[in-house]
């Protein structure tokens, strides 16, 4: 996993989201939002290392795009939580441009092996 940049990213973003949540939460009392952008948002890292340890290139894309699509529903939330007053514009681009970052290294990860397999 160390050698891994998109575990180590995920795993990162996962607990700046689990903060976001206590804030949210503890101080903004705030629970229906939260609870989704905590589920999106530890996800990406937990299908991350489900893909990991794929079975197959196939297994392993797949994998990965379940990870990208949780990171584009976590961007979702996030810009609503901005959008709503639940955080502030400074903490939303500072964990949005965290997660658009996924976004695109998930994009290409699976683009590529898409054409490495491709050109097998």
């Amino acid at each position: 996993m160390a050698d891994s940049i998109v575990a180590t990213k995920s795993y990162s973003f996962a607990l700046r989201v689990i903060k976001l949540y206590k804030h949210l939460t503890q101080e903004q009392r705030e629970f229906v939002l939260a609870k989704q952008v905590l589920r999106s948002g530890t996800s990406i890292g937990a299908n991350v290392e489900e893909a990991l340890g794929a079975q197959s290139s196939a297994d392993f894309r797949h994998k990965l795009s379940i990870a990208l699509k949780e990171a584009r529903e976590t961007s979702y939330w996030l810009r609503l939580l901005k959008d709503s007053d639940f955080i502030k514009v400074d903490a939303f681009s500072s964990i949005h441009g965290e997660c658009h970052e996924l976004v695109k290294m998930l994009k290409s990860i699976i683009l590529t092996s898409q054409h490495k397999e491709d050109n097998s």
